[in-house]
């Protein structure tokens, strides 16, 4: 089993608004950070950009990221990592507080590309009985299987 997230963020201006220029231009180098870290598998993106920006299932503000990694530990070491953390300390400069869940979690088997579709239904889940086996967050989670 691999463990697969979906983060998603309210942004708080256009993508090509100044005050985003930060976010935007560490982009390219968060996702190739990703890419090439230990335990990374799949990530979901446009092949034209290289990244999941212009992917807006749930309107225009809100942005997704969809990933597949194989196990807690890698995605946390990405996720705290130097490249990662920077951008993550000034989340309050791009994004608005989400007043639902913004990241789930959940196990997949290997080789399995979450969708979109899947990933939201998580996220819902996630917000309408909390963290369980099915659908879980970095701080309350549960082992393949479970």
């Amino acid at each position: 089993m691999h463990l697969a997230q979906l983060n998603v963020a309210r942004l708080a201006h256009p993508l090509d608004h100044p005050n985003l220029e930060a976010f935007t231009s560490a982009l390219d180098a968060v996702n190739a950070v990703a890419d090439a870290a230990p335990g990374f598998v799949w990530r979901l993106q446009e092949s034209e950009i290289g990244n999941a920006t212009d992917i807006r299932p749930w309107g225009d503000d809100m942005i997704v990221n969809l990933s597949v990694w194989e196990d807690l530990s890698a995605l946390e070491s990405y996720v705290y990592g130097a490249a990662h953390a920077a951008v993550l300390k000034q989340r309050r400069m791009f994004f608005h507080r989400m007043e639902r869940p913004s990241l789930v979690l959940w196990w997949v088997p290997e080789g399995h590309e979450p969708t979109l579709e899947e990933a939201r239904e998580r996220l819902d889940r996630l917000e309408a009985i909390g963290p369980s086996p099915y659908a879980f967050t970095m701080r309350q989670t549960y082992p393949a299987g479970a």
